[in-house]
């Protein structure tokens, strides 16, 4: 069979001006959907031709009837609220789901990619959240009888959901800029070098971009390794502290990486914007209560949208899908932790 262009879940959602979650349960019947948000869908899908898969994808898409959801750690709240709204697609859709934790492990995530061929025993697919592979595990996944859809990945020869993160970074560390902050730094991830996750690479990259907009240089001395956790962000924005300097304002490239830095401003007598104006990336559900300014990314509507391609794929395994990187819109999101500069 040719290629397959078609209207996907994204499109009816930016047609109805309604979040894919939403799309997505009112194509499914599920409950906690208006009367008014279902006719809009209704109306939309309609335009666009679109058709939600069918509960009967399970007999169509392999023999098992079960799903796997693949994640680097279940424990961050990233990976649980995407694997959360994906499975709420495959349940409504009539497949089982697996969650598999790699528990940040290399054994387990050896174990894992080193068979496949026990993995396509128990599952039809598998979503993948952010999962670093190397390139001969992106070879034999691609080879594999597995119907494959991911999260957040970058170079990979299936359909991807994520969001621009040199964009997003960019938008945070202008958003400082304009407030006339041009003294910055960041507190970033290192990622390891493997092609597929490429995120505080590309974060890295937006906040350079926004400074050379400006014809303002990156400090060396104000670009700090700071992880993706609350306790590796209070250690870098402690080495700021106490080894370098402190600057007039800082972009964290994940929002908990954020926390850990308003938490060691705490501990010395210092806070945010009074000393020092902090923005992150994410928009973590704790973000709107600490009062950070971010740029928020639809987590949900990824795992939603993912899971719905995934569905796609199995309800037509002789169909030849042309793979994308679907890019879902980030907002920015002021707070009381940036202000301008006095």
């Amino acid at each position: 069979m040719g290629k397959l262009h078609r209207a996907t879940i994204q499109d009816v959602a930016m047609l109805s001006g309604l979040s894919i979650c939403t799309v997505s349960r009112a194509l499914r019947g599920l409950p906690n959907v208006s009367e008014t948000s279902h006719a809009k869908v209704a109306d939309a899908a309609a335009k666009l031709g679109y058709v939600a898969s069918s509960a009967a994808s399970r007999l169509a898409g392999g023999s098992t009837g079960s799903i796997a959801i693949i994640a680097p750690t279940t424990t961050a709240w990233f990976f649980a609220h995407a694997a959360e709204s994906a499975e709420e697609v495959f349940a409504a859709s009539g497949h089982d789901t697996m969650i598999i934790s790699l528990r940040n492990n290399k054994d387990v995530h050896q174990r894992l990619f080193g068979d496949l061929a026990a993995l396509a025993q128990k599952v039809d697919g598998v979503l993948l959240l952010n999962i670093e592979l190397s390139d001969a595990e992106i070879d034999a996944l691609a080879a594999s009888p597995l119907a494959v859809v991911s999260v957040g990945m970058h170079n990979v020869p299936w359909d991807n959901v994520g969001i621009d993160n040199v964009a997003a970074a960019r938008t945070a560390t202008e958003h400082l800029l304009d407030l006339g902050h041009w003294d910055l730094a960041i507190l970033s991830d290192r990622e390891s070098g493997n092609r597929s996750v490429l995120t505080a690479t590309e974060r890295q990259h937006g906040f350079e971009l926004a400074l050379a907009d400006r014809d303002l240089m990156v400090d060396p001395d104000l670009m700090v390794d700071a992880g993706s956790s609350i306790e590796r962000g209070q250690q870098a924005m402690n080495e700021l502290i106490e080894n370098r300097r402190l600057p007039s304002a800082i972009f964290a490239g994940c929002d908990e990486t954020a926390f850990g830095a308003l938490t060691a401003l705490r501990e010395h007598g210092l806070s945010a914007p009074r000393n020092v104006s902090i923005i992150g990336l994410d928009e973590h559900p704790m973000s709107r209560f600490m009062g950070l300014s971010t740029v928020q990314q639809p987590v949900a509507d990824q795992g939603a949208f993912a899971a719905n391609l995934l569905e796609e794929r199995l309800q037509n395994p002789d169909a030849e899908f042309e793979p994308a990187h679907h890019v879902l819109p980030t907002t920015l999101l002021t707070r009381k932790s940036t202000r301008r500069k006095r």
